[in-house]
């Protein structure tokens, strides 16, 4: 390991070795793919940065030499076909190896990365490729989302280019006629090997083998537009996020600190489809400025006894995934899975209960790490190393930053008041976004005064822990107290009964806001009003008694965005609805 990081950071630690300042330096022209990752490729070629498989039997394991040979070939490819500089490109690949050809592609051309699902349906994908004013698709051929692309292009002016990914298994080509997968597409001869053909559409993996590996540095700059991503967007239109090439270097804390990932003989495996922002968090930026190898599962549905199966085949040293993975491997697991190659385990994204802590401590030996961020940031939030995690907090302001819990007069609340999380923003620090595209006003209601307020409240405890509360939008105001859904679920989720839940209010003449919890059941558990009672006695036990659930409501499944995050507002709209009615 050379410790490229080190030439970008200024960072120090106190005598027990735990990390308190951090800050990002960077030349004027630095960009991720040439002064990253074919700097590795140069210097370290045979250094491993990526392992990859899928369920079909294909298996590939690339350097960052062959990386660089990739996305070479890549960045010729789209040049070709009219891609440059500030051009914005979507890329729906699922988690098909390709994916990381053409992000480091896109970056040596200046072309902007627009990430995005292939869980998108017509109204969402003709807004995001509008809103973009998108030039270019790159899509997979797996699945339905290359018809749906074909669908709203007639509604999208801006959409010039289409290329269609064959993603040859991806968790669903098995079986299909003329599908070639397993052995035939492994090793280095079957790399981008399958060929795709659709009307109107241009080959990707013929265009891409076909074309030169020599390319030459374009001029870019550490200020250049780098990556636009669409917020989760829990109620009304998401709004686009735009990040600048700068944004790369924020995430190294995310891999160094707290994935803890190890740059020589480690594997870091992050489950996210690329079309999230938590897969540049886990699988690209940090990971690889430590020099660390990546580890990706090109699956259709996440099955925990495969992915703990893996774990054991593949000895991954570093895991990253939301509670609710963990809950459904926790429960998968058993003696005859080895996972003792697991060094480190960090968690976010909802709530994490104690007893998925323990449990998971007790199966592993291992406590799970908690942190916070947004699209808009990296981690911002978090139990670096060194820390001793209290399960449910999110831990302690990245020193990266300076973040502040305040009240709705822009004072610094005290522990245990309640208040929104903002980071300080004048001048803008390295990784907070450049402003949300084209919606000037959208990003001043976030960034005044000096600060960037995330809408997310939380509160801390005597000791400087960041305890989450929920979004801004969420908070349920029920006779004079603020009440946030996040600790309601959080404590709902620690019954066995409980699989999924979401917390919102409900309209009450007396308390102006009720507190409703809205659950999906685990087997084996029926609904009705005794099971109502002990869970609303459940919460009552367990953390403030105005807080438990007045109504409650189960359902089969609850409503999410695309990206899997529960849609708290549809519920609430759904309610309004009822009333009306």
């Amino acid at each position: 390991m050379r410790q490229i990081n080190l030439r970008y950071v200024n960072e120090t630690y106190d005598d027990a070795g735990v990390l308190t300042s951090f800050g990002v330096r960077h030349p004027e022209d630095y960009n991720f793919a040439y002064d990253v990752v074919d700097d590795i490729a140069c210097e370290d070629p045979d250094r491993r940065a990526m392992v990859w498989c899928n369920p079909e039997g294909e298996e590939h394991i690339f350097t960052f030499a062959d990386m660089k040979r990739w996305s070479d070939k890549a960045a010729n490819y789209l040049a070709s076909a009219g891609i440059g500089k500030g051009d914005v490109v979507m890329v729906i690949s699922r988690r098909h190896y390709q994916f990381w050809f053409i992000a480091i592609a896109l970056h040596k051309l200046g072309a902007i990365l627009l990430p995005a699902t292939f869980m998108l349906k017509e109204h969402d994908l003709t807004y995001r490729v509008a809103s973009s004013s998108a030039k270019a698709i790159v899509c997979t051929n797996v699945g339905e989302i290359a018809a749906v692309v074909d669908a709203v292009q007639p509604n999208c002016p801006s959409l010039e280019i289409k290329m269609i990914l064959n993603g040859a298994g991806g968790g669903t080509l098995a079986g299909t006629a003329g599908a070639r997968v397993g052995a035939a597409l492994s090793g280095p001869e079957g790399i981008c090997a399958a060929p795709a053909e659709r009307e109107g559409w241009l080959d990707f993996n013929t265009g891409v083998r076909a074309s030169s590996e020599e390319f030459e540095r374009v001029p870019t700059m550490a200020a250049d537009p780098l990556l636009l991503y669409f917020s989760s967007g829990t109620a009304g239109n998401p709004k686009m996020v735009m990040h600048d090439s700068a944004y790369t270097l924020a995430h190294i804390p995310t891999a160094k600190f707290w994935h803890n990932v190890q740059s020589d003989g480690g594997l870091h495996l992050t489950i996210a489809d690329t079309g999230w922002a938590k897969s540049v968090w886990g699988k690209l930026y940090g990971q690889w400025l430590m020099e660390a190898a990546v580890f990706t599962y090109d699956f259709d549905r996440f099955q925990a006894r495969e992915i703990l199966e893996l774990i054991e085949k593949y000895e991954i040293t570093t895991l990253c995934a939301p509670p609710t993975m963990y809950r459904f491997m926790l429960e998968a697991t058993d003696a005859s899975i080895d996972l003792s190659s697991l060094t480190y385990c960090t968690t976010a994204g909802e709530a994490l209960n104690p007893d998925l802590f323990e449990g998971w401590h007790e199966r592993t030996g291992l406590e799970l790490v908690e942190g916070f961020g947004q699209t808009e940031t990296p981690l911002t939030v978090f139990n670096t190393l060194g820390m001793v995690p209290k399960p449910g907090s999110m831990g302690k302001p990245s020193p990266q930053y300076h973040v502040e819990i305040q009240d709705e007069n822009g004072e610094q609340c005290a522990p245990g008041q309640t208040g929104e999380i903002v980071l300080k923003s004048d001048p803008r620090p390295c990784g907070v976004l450049l402003a949300y595209y084209r919606a000037p006003e959208k990003t001043a209601e976030v960034m005044h005064d000096g600060w960037y307020h995330t809408g997310d409240i939380a509160w801390a405890d005597e000791d400087g822990y960041f305890w989450y509360v929920g979004r801004n939008d969420d908070l349920i105001k029920s006779s004079g107290y603020r009440i946030g859904p996040f600790e309601v679920e959080s404590v709902l989720l620690e019954h066995d009964a409980v699989r999924e839940c979401a917390v919102t209010g409900v309209p009450d003449p007396l308390r102006g806001k009720a507190v409703k919890a809205t659950i999906v059941l685990n087997d084996g558990y029926e609904p009705g009003s005794v099971l109502v009672k002990e869970l609303q006695d459940w919460v009552k036990h367990r953390t403030a008694p105005y807080k438990y659930p007045r109504v409650v409501d189960f359902v089969d499944a609850l409503p999410k965005t695309v990206n899997g995050k529960i849609r708290r507002a549809a519920i609430r709209d759904n309610d309004a609805g009822n009333r009306e009615e």
